[in-house]
């Protein structure tokens, strides 16, 4: 019997038959015996000024400029990190869904292209619970997406946002943040699986304490067996700046200062291991290495 959301992927995949290929949705890689596939999920259109509210206008836009970052806003790509791995098909994050922002919530019809199954996936691992990892959970039947997948969240990240004060202590400017977290972990209270940082979520997979963007964090080192390794980083990394600038508050993080020195440290132990990484909001697909570059470090695509 075909469910409400087989009829809604099934619509999709038809109308992605009679478009053209989508451009830049889609990146493979390989890691060891492993693949990684980032799929597209759209990119946001933000105002500039609350990015780095410490920084004087004339000092952002040299910055910005410096990294090679346009002055006119902010429009930062979203790439959905799949990683197919024996009898695993696992997804980190799941995108914004139809209800965020019209330029997001893309992924479903992306699927297609990356030749993947929402039903094939075994497991779906979240780096946190803002609106645009976390909101495409849910089809627009209020459905899974991934009907038939594991779901993985650090504890605190859960702890946080199931917390009875949590609406009331968020900025007025985030407050939906907090309801649509709440009404999609309703779906999850039977199936969610928590961890703490440290832990080894699936083989070869380590959570990657990162703490700061919000309270419970967690990007995930991905380990390809013969020494090789590749970073989901989730929002710990956002954008050029970051690399240039990694001790630089942004107004994004919840706790800025926790933020900061969680970049920091990530991009020391990325640069020590030369490990790759994959950066949910770096220019699609998001994929290269952070170098030394002085005081500080440099993306280098792949």
């Amino acid at each position: 019997m075909m469910t409400r959301r087989d009829i809604l992927i099934g619509g999709l995949a038809l109308l992605g038959a009679g478009l053209p290929r989508p451009a830049g949705a889609l990146g493979r890689f390989a890691a060891g015996d492993a693949e990684i596939i980032v799929v597209s999920d759209g990119a946001m259109n933000l105002p500039l000024g609350s990015v780095y509210p410490g920084l004087s206008e004339t000092e952002r836009d040299a910055l910005l400029t410096q990294s090679g970052m346009p002055t006119d806003g902010y429009r930062p790509d979203c790439n959905v990190t799949f990683l197919r791995s024996g009898d695993r098909l696992a997804v980190f994050d799941v995108g914004a869904g139809p209800n965020f922002l019209p330029t997001t919530g893309k992924l479903a019809a992306n699927l297609p292209e990356a030749g993947i199954d929402p039903a094939d996936v075994t497991d779906v691992i979240f780096t946190h619970a803002h609106p645009d990892h976390l909101w495409g959970l849910l089809d627009d039947f209020d459905e899974l997406i991934f009907p038939n997948a594991a779901h993985h969240m650090a504890e605190a990240e859960w702890d946080f946002w199931r917390a009875d004060d949590t609406l009331s202590k968020m900025p007025e400017d985030r407050k939906s943040f907090v309801v649509g977290a709440q009404n999609r972990f309703a779906a999850l209270e039977d199936r969610i699986n928590l961890f703490k940082p440290g832990a080894e979520i699936l083989p070869r997979v380590e959570a990657v304490d990162t703490a700061g963007h919000t309270p419970g964090h967690v990007s995930f080192m991905v380990h390809d067996g013969s020494g090789g390794a590749t970073l989901i980083a989730g929002d710990a990394i956002t954008n050029p700046v970051s690399f240039v600038r990694p001790d630089l508050e942004t107004g994004s993080d919840q706790d800025r200062a926790m933020g900061a020195a969680a970049r920091v440290r990530l991009l020391d132990r990325l640069a020590g291991d030369r490990a790759r990484l994959v950066g949910f909001h770096l220019a699609h697909p998001g994929f290269g290495m952070a170098e030394r570059d002085g005081s500080a470090y440099r993306f280098v695509a792949v």
